[in-house]
């Protein structure tokens, strides 16, 4: 009878006690926390160390341990001691500490296994102490006792199977629990009660020396020692440094690395939010070079850590919307330097191409940084083949060119790991080593645009009233899909932002994209195919395995996207359809063709998600079950429906008119009752297909039935074709087609026609609605030109009929003739970027003018164009008043520069490059900079107007003076 007591006790008892909340209990009535509320939510020792302190702690320790060992003294009460039923205990024990008590159940199995098998429980904490000890990882730690103890108990008890497969099934179900439930370890201690700090930094396995070895969290160390860290683990050359997160002490530190003149160090900021994609942070912070003796390392991180609070750094944070958080500070071996600089993976100028931009300089990389030397500049190209790469180069000087390229095949690199980001890299050599300092986002080339895929979904240059239609249509659902497989993994993703128009022209925001894609388990060059085409490799299970959830739900939809599209067919889409074609739109006044218009825009809402989802259907099926594109019949599209049809008219009309003059074949098909039948179906196929266009997903292009000229074209070119066979080849796919239409293949093709047709249907009513309102106003005098509409944006029709604002109807004649010479000046750009990077690309340079001696020459730093009245400035002791109208003159510019160009118009520097410090903020301002034009504060003088181009790098003086 004992042994089915025993089992009872196993499987209901234990989970029952694992799951007693002891520590909430504890937490509760010391500190009136609720543990479940706060942090991580779970109910764990480390939450209550963070969160109730050292004597909470430790009492929720003792808790535990009493848990685990309760649980394997009340097996031995019915087993004998030692037995499997033990290990069978704990792992019940652990189950209802996790599914009832919300907690990982580590210190239960611990204590538990020290009652169970001391001599095992030796072992593993002598190799784990050693493991920590040399590796420092309380990751690798964790995972490496789950492998341990199980291979302990099989070694000293080889015979006992059963006792061994429960080992592995406990540490399975350890490691299972801890890739699901969060870490409370991973909290920043900063926020952690003030008493258990100490104890929290021994429980993560925190240290004051943490070396760039390690894989480092950049919310605790930031983001350039991360970065660093894993740029080193890569196995780039990083000079060897260790890092103090914001709370640690240096003492121990110091201590350790003893700095002397033959091997002095450098202390470097990593700010929390430094170098990362939303602000570069350069110069804000301070660096300190040639710490050679303990005091003047304690000294320099003093320093360093004082730094975040500067007002100029205050300040940038403040313009950039960053929260304050805080500083870790990053001490490295200094690189005694032969020749140093940095390079960008990409212009940060023209914003397009594939350029490295290279700045380089004998001696130390802040030469380069601090805009007080101007760098010599190189321009290279990195073209990689499957074997080798080679690398073009334009530029010459001091730094040998064999050096050059190899830092160009670096950046390129480098941005290849960060999946296309462009990156701004800081280098040095020491003669035999080229060293990478820092790697960061270039932030004003953030995010990047592609014109992949958008290309084909909205073609050529877009309207205002077409762009603000098709943009929330497309991005809204594109969205619905996104967050169906993501779940809660689409937080803080604007989906609005999915598109944009550069030029005009739809692209599609790869970094979003990019970031889906990483939160979805794709490839990690999902983002370089977007941008570059590179082929993608398959995900990885666990990433399948993680979105399996999201997966399913799309598959759901996915099968049942026959069903729904019937569904929606005949009980939406075609009454509404009916409804459109029975209204006699030239009659609708303004609020009338505003309620169809609104009408028809709710319908294109539910025809979008089909639009999208039955194209991906349809290719993925052909994809899976591999049949050509010539095994498919696609004669439900539309398009190739009224093809096939005009087609077979036309071999109809050549039998009528044996001869003719291709300019007169209408003429000549009325001068007979088999012409005037020919005529006849030509006009019903216009009829019925009237609705198509040359761009299907544009309303501001012509349908067929209001331009029928292009299809009267391709008719008379038909029959001056030679094509007797269509009828026959016609007759020959409709046989197949009955065969291929019962595979899954052909009926999703198939429902891709009908959605094409649906949408393409509703777009040319949504188009013929704006048409007749234009013709309104065009009547009424509110708008002047046939087209203008189309100028105007959908809520600014809006606008107009609801609001009848007058104030913007006085502007209405001025807003619209500058949209139509912005369309028609980007109509003209024959050479559309690909990929352009930022939110404000410049548009393409203009030839280059002949320069006099009215003009100054330097180095383009920051895009755009201003003009003003000069200000000189050698030193920053006299702080004048500017504005917009400044153009501020100095000789050099560093991170103490930054207020003034805040309010400045426009930025001249006698020395510095398009990577300095000037250059920089520039940039992140939005204002035009131009760099290295020698001698410019002696040249120019006070109030004398200038216009500079900070695209091409010049400076148009005038001798227009105005006495100051």
């Amino acid at each position: 009878m004992f042994e089915p007591w025993g089992v009872f006790v196993i499987l209901i008892i234990c989970p029952l006690l694992g799951g007693l909340p002891l520590i909430a209990w504890i937490t509760y009535a010391l500190k009136r926390k609720q543990l479940s509320q706060v942090g991580t939510g779970n109910i764990s020792v480390s939450a209550a160390f963070y969160h109730g302190g050292k004597i909470v702690g430790i009492l929720a320790v003792l808790s535990e341990a009493f848990k685990g060992i309760a649980a394997v003294l009340l097996t031995r009460i019915f087993f004998p001691d030692g037995s499997f039923w033990e290990l069978v205990a704990l792992i019940a024990l652990v189950i209802g500490r996790y599914w009832i008590g919300r907690g990982a159940g580590t210190t239960n199995v611990v204590w538990g296994f020290v009652v169970h098998d001391p001599l095992v429980a030796i072992f593993v904490s002598f190799f784990a102490g050693i493991t920590f000890t040399i590796l420092q990882s309380r990751k690798v730690v964790k995972f490496g006792v789950l492998l341990l103890f199980p291979l302990f108990v099989a070694l000293l008890h080889l015979s006992d199977i059963p006792r061994i497969f429960a080992a592995v099934a406990l540490a399975g179900l350890m490691g299972w629990i801890y890739t699901k439930i969060p870490d409370d370890m991973k909290l920043p201690a900063q926020e952690a009660q003030t008493e258990s700090q100490a104890m929290l930094e021994f429980l993560r396995g925190d240290r004051t020396m943490v070396s760039l070895d390690e894989e480092l969290n950049a919310a605790i160390v930031g983001e350039k020692a991360a970065t660093l860290s894993q740029i080193k683990r890569w196995g780039y050359p990083v000079p060897k440094g260790w890092v103090l997160a914001p709370i640690d002490n240096p003492e121990g530190l110091t201590e350790f690395l003893q700095p002397s003149e033959l091997s002095p160090l450098v202390v470097r900021s990593s700010a929390i939010g430094e170098d990362s994609e939303h602000a570069s942070a350069a110069g804000q912070y301070e660096t300190v070079v040639n710490v050679t003796s303990p005091e003047a390392l304690q000294s320099a991180i003093a320093q360093v850590q004082a730094s975040y609070n500067h007002p100029s750094a205050i300040q940038y944070r403040r313009d950039r919307g960053l929260n304050d958080t805080a500083m870790a500070v990053l001490i490295q071996q200094q690189v005694q330097s032969v020749y140093s600089g940095v390079a960008f993976s990409r212009d940060p100028i023209t914003q397009q191409g594939d350029a490295i931009i290279i700045e380089a300089l004998p001696g130390s990389p802040t030469q380069v940084v601090s805009g007080k030397v101007t760098p010599e500049q190189y321009r290279a190209f990195v073209v990689e083949t499957e074997n080798s790469y080679s690398v073009q180069l334009e530029g010459q000087g001091r730094v040998p060119q064999s050096l050059i390229k190899q830092v160009a095949y670096l950046a390129y690199r480098l941005e290849k790991r960060y999946h296309g980001t462009p990156q701004d890299i800081e280098w040095s050599y020491d003669g035999q080593t080229l060293w990478v300092l820092q790697s960061r986002p270039i932030t004003t080339l953030l995010p990047m645009w592609t014109r992949k895929i958008a290309a084909e979904v909205i073609p050529g240059v877009i309207h205002p009233l077409t762009w603000s239609i098709n943009r929330p249509l497309t991005c809204g659902v594109w969205g619905e899909f996104f967050t169906l497989v993501l779940g809660d993994r689409a937080l803080g993703l604007d989906f609005a932002k999915t598109a944009t128009l550069h030029y005009s022209r739809a692209y599609f925001n790869a970094s979003l994209l990019g970031d889906i894609f990483i939160r979805m388990g794709l490839p990690p060059e999902s983002l370089e195919f977007l941008t570059r085409g590179a082929k993608l490799s398959k995900p990885s299970l666990q990433s399948t395995w993680e979105n399996l959830p999201g997966l399913g739900k799309l598959l759901k939809r996915e099968l049942s996207l026959e069903k729904d599209f019937k569904e929606d067919y005949h009980k939406r889409f075609i009454p509404g359809l009916s409804q459109l074609a029975q209204e006699d739109i030239d009659n609708l006044e303004a609020p009338k063709l505003l309620t169809r218009i609104d009408f028809i825009l709710e319908l294109l809402r539910h025809g979008t998600y089909y639009s999208i989802l039955a194209p991906l259907s349809a290719a993925l099926r052909q994809a899976i079950f591999r049949v050509k594109d010539g095994q498919i019949d696609h004669s439900v599209t539309p398009e190739v429906a009224a093809l096939r049809s005009l087609s077979a008219i036309a071999t109809d009309a050549k039998q009528v008119l044996v001869e003719f003059e291709p300019q007169q074949v209408f003429e000549q098909l009325k001068q007979t009752p088999e012409g005037e039948k020919i005529l006849q179906e030509f006009n019903e196929l216009l009829q019925d297909y009237g609705y198509l266009s040359e761009v299907g997903t544009d309303i501001s292009v012509p349908t067929w039935r209001e331009n029928p000229q292009m299809i009267q074209q391709m008719f008379v070119q038909l029959m001056q074709g030679n094509e007797p066979q269509a009828g026959a080849k016609d007759a020959i796919n409709s046989i197949f087609a009955g065969k291929r239409k019962r595979s899954f293949v052909q009926r999703r093709v198939d429902i891709k026609g009908r959605v094409t047709e649906v949408y393409s249907r509703l777009l040319a009513e949504l188009r013929w609605s704006f048409v007749a309102l234009e013709k309104i106003w065009l009547k009424s005098g509110l708008l002047r030109k046939t087209g203008d509409i189309f100028f105007l944006n959908f809520d600014e029709v809006r606008r107009l009929i609801v609001d009848e604002d007058s104030s913007f109807i006085e502007q209405l004649d001025e807003l619209v003739e500058f949209r139509r010479s912005q369309f028609l000046q980007d109509s003209e750009i024959i050479q559309i970027p690909l990929l352009v990077y930022g939110n404000t690309p410049p548009h393409p340079l203009a030839p280059s003018e002949l320069y006099s001696d009215q003009i100054l020459q330097g180095i383009g730093a920051s895009h755009g164009q201003a003009e003003g009245r000069v200000k000189v400035l050698r030193n920053l002791q006299d702080i004048p008043d500017i504005d917009r109208d400044t153009i501020l003159v100095v000789p050099y510019t560093d991170s103490g520069w930054a207020p003034l160009l805040l309010r400045a118009g426009g930025l001249i520097a006698e020395a510095g490059g398009r990577l300095s410090h000037g250059a920089i903020v520039a940039r992140e301002y939005g204002i035009p900079a131009v760099m290295d034009v020698r001698g410019a504060t002696w040249l120019l003088q006070d109030g004398q107007r200038v216009r500079i181009d900070g695209s091409r790098g010049i400076v148009e003086l005038s001798n227009d003076l105005r006495p100051e």
